[in-house]
């Protein structure tokens, strides 16, 4: 049946495996608890029904195999009065009542057998259950160990040496940039006044090559 199918996987089911692959592993397994809860709950629901079944297919079985052993009794009787066509009469009705009780009596065997697998998958899902209910404070509390470990190693990979050794260089690149642009224009400012200090030495010669020109022609 569809219920002894899905209580079944339920057993079957690994909480680690269930739990090292779920992207929430804290809502999987308080998920899996809950399914197992809702499916004991049906499974004891089925034990009652099957039980009471198998309580009225014996009791019908004993009904039949009592008026089996009746309808006997007044076979026999009409024999002893000589009576052999109600001994007859009686006796097809005791066959008919022999064949139902036999009938209920495979049914009632079927149904104990179905009220015995259900009680197994009961007690085996309720050990199932008490196990997840156990494991669910370790395995969460693995899990968020295991989260805090994988958080801490990134941390620690992103202050590592090599990484604390990139960052110094990248500074250390940014710093020396800055140094070589601010050279660039202390040069760049010094050549400018070394023109200008040139322009007006020249202009000065000029001046002066001019003046002696001047005296000389005057």
């Amino acid at each position: 049946m569809a219920l002894l199918e899905r209580v079944s996987t339920l057993i079957r089911a690994n909480l680690n495996d269930l739990v090292d692959k779920a992207e929430d592993p804290e809502k999987m397994i308080k998920q899996v608890i809950l399914d197992m809860q809702n499916q004991l709950m049906q499974v004891k629901t089925q034990v009652a029904i099957a039980i009471a079944d198998q309580h009225v297919l014996e009791k019908k079985q004993k009904e039949n195999e009592e008026k089996t052993a009746e309808w006997t009794r007044k076979a026999e009787m009409a024999v002893d009065k000589k009576q052999d066509d109600l001994a007859r009469a009686a006796l097809e009705r005791s066959v008919s009542y022999r064949s139902m009780a036999e009938s209920f009596q495979q049914q009632a065997a079927d149904q104990k057998l179905q009220v015995e697998n259900l009680k197994t998958a009961l007690q085996k899902l309720d050990q199932k259950l008490a196990e997840a209910q156990a494991k669910k404070d370790v395995l969460i509390a693995q899990h968020r160990r295991a989260r805090a470990v994988s958080r801490a190693n990134d941390a620690q990979f992103a202050t590592s040496e090599h990484s604390t050794g990139a960052t110094f260089d990248r500074m250390q690149d940014k710093v020396r940039h800055s140094e070589a642009v601010s050279q660039a224009k202390t040069e760049l400012l010094k050549d400018d006044v070394d023109e200008q200090l040139a322009a007006l030495e020249k202009q000065d010669q000029i001046e002066k090559m001019l003046a002696e020109m001047k005296a000389k022609r005057g």
